[in-house]
């Protein structure tokens, strides 16, 4: 399976699932960075039609280009029907936020052969494997 530095050098577009237009929000802040890190950020929230100057969309199917990294800002009990819709489009990987887990779904993204980060910020980490 990939690495995360892998994953981040090999990733050109990230949707991020549960971005908030809110700025003190830590999945803006974080979207931020990637997106000045040179990565085309997709807003995919259902309460957002913008965001980061991106138009947003309700779910992971409605995006209309593929998906590298799959970038997951929702409650671990909220994780499971993101990842089944991650495998559906076929994210090449799929990224738990820091606090996020779920055994279940990342094995089942795992089996689908999708290589799974969970637990872990992608800005940090990010910034200690890349810069």
């Amino acid at each position: 399976m990939a690495s995360e530095i892998d994953i981040l050098r090999n990733a050109k577009t990230i949707a991020v699932v549960g971005l908030s237009s809110k700025k003190t929000r830590p999945s803006f802040g974080v979207s931020q960075y990637m997106q000045r890190a040179g990565y085309r950020i997709i807003p995919v929230n259902p309460i957002e039609t913008e965001v980061l100057g991106e138009k947003a969309y309700p779910d992971l199917e409605s995006v209309p280009e593929p998906v590298d990294i799959v970038n997951i800002f929702r409650r671990s009990d909220q994780v499971p029907p993101v990842v089944d819709s991650a495998i559906r489009i076929g994210a090449k990987a799929i990224w738990m936020q820091q606090g996020i887990v779920n055994e279940e779904a990342a094995e089942k993204a795992r089996v689908a052969g999708i290589p799974v980060v969970m637990d872990r910020c992608i800005f940090l980490e990010h910034a200690r494997l890349i810069q």
